[in-house]
């Protein structure tokens, strides 16, 4: 499966969004490829570890989202046949991202079976996540996508370090996308405060604990009913374990990791 579509007029969401000009990108591609030196039984590695997944976490997708495993399997054969990770990998997503390579398939079966209709991300640098999210949107022909940014990079590798915001997202995919640029607590607020509630929210926007406890608590105020709440690296600090038991229950894992994934619905599907 190409998980690349028609290309097709479809309007901005900086529309929604106040943004200066430029912050929308869905239809620019400000990436010029380098070189990835990589060897081929390399690649090959890094390919497969991005399809690798743990059974358990497929099952709590299904719970989360109400998918069955005959559909999660099926989702499971559009990756094993995407050109995804080739993409991904020719943009520049080699062993420095070998950590996080794991999950950005568990956030295409997230989306392929909630089928969210607005998804919103913090903390986008490379946009390897984002490109993932954008695949299950593609694949499930609606939603879009707004990604705040530039996510900070205090403790990264050189070479994560070193990549341009977005730089990981192919042009094709960029129809769903806007890249809202002004990585604040009130930027966060005028994307939330759009006009359509959230179905699905993926807090990535590093390990300060004041930052988390506020994005948790107002992504899951704009959430949806039948919404779901991610966050990445709740390792980092207590924001993750306060938030879940401010909603009367354990701490919730998608992905035990490292980086452990947290996710947490509204309400359990019908």
């Amino acid at each position: 499966m190409s998980y690349f579509s028609n290309s097709r007029d479809r309007p901005d969401l900086s529309s929604e969004i106040p943004a200066p000009a430029g912050e929308a990108v869905p239809f620019v591609d400000r990436f010029r490829a380098r070189s990835v030196l990589l060897s081929p039984a390399a690649r090959r590695g890094i390919r497969q570890r991005m399809l690798l997944f743990r059974r358990a976490s497929l099952e709590r997708i299904g719970r989360l989202t109400g998918a069955s495993p005959g559909d999660l399997a099926r989702f499971r054969r559009e990756l094993r046949e995407s050109s995804l990770p080739d993409v991904l990998l020719d943009r520049g997503a080699g062993v420095a991202f070998t950590r996080e390579l794991p999950q950005g398939a568990l956030l295409y079966f997230i989306v392929r079976a909630a089928r969210p209709r607005r998804v919103v991300e913090t903390g986008v640098r490379p946009g390897y996540s984002t490109a993932w999210l954008l695949a299950g949107l593609d694949a499930n022909a609606e939603g879009e996508l707004v990604s705040l940014g530039p996510g900070p990079t205090a403790g990264r590798a050189d070479a994560v370090r070193d990549v341009s915001v977005g730089q990981f997202v192919p042009p094709s995919l960029r129809t769903r996308w806007t890249l809202a640029l002004g990585n604040s607590e009130e930027r966060l607020r005028e994307i939330l405060s759009g006009s359509s509630s959230v179905d699905l929210f993926l807090y990535d926007n590093g390990p300060v604990a004041s930052r988390a406890r506020f994005e948790l608590r107002a992504a899951w105020e704009a959430l949806s009913p039948r919404g779901i709440l991610l966050a990445h690296h709740v390792e980092a600090n207590s924001a993750w374990v306060d938030f879940c038991r401010n909603q009367g229950v354990s701490p919730q894992l998608l992905d035990p990791g490292p980086p452990p994934m947290g996710a947490l619905a509204v309400r359990a599907p019908a």
